[in-house]
């Protein structure tokens, strides 16, 4: 037996339950018989019981997660040396408070 998900369990066996239910409402629609209607009424009360404890497994079931996009960009866009990661800092990166300060030279505060 192949292992899927509940959320694909339950789209599948709530599709079988609606071709069943289509199925129970022509019967009801054709045929005057009040045995064969009763029948048919038991089978949609059933389905529809199925119905709702099909939606209550899968919401039981946590959502799936989300890829992170931030580790796919980061991944794509990252430089592939350390002179490159030096060189896009120093570009980057403002002027600092303590270098204004200096004038840019050596001299001291």
């Amino acid at each position: 037996m192949t292992q899927s998900s509940s959320r694909t369990w339950c789209e599948n066996l709530q599709a079988k339950l609606m071709k069943a239910l289509d199925a129970v409402w022509e019967t009801i629609a054709s045929s005057d018989d009040p045995v064969l209607i009763r029948k048919a009424r038991d089978k949609a009360r059933a389905c529809g019981e199925m119905a709702a404890n099909a939606r209550k497994i899968a919401a039981m079931t946590p959502p799936p997660k989300p890829a992170r996009a931030g580790a796919v960009f980061a991944a794509a866009s990252a430089p592939t040396s350390v002179l490159a990661m030096r060189d896009l800092d120093a570009e980057d990166a403002p002027t600092r408070g303590l270098d204004r300060l200096r004038g840019g030279g050596r001299g001291r505060l």
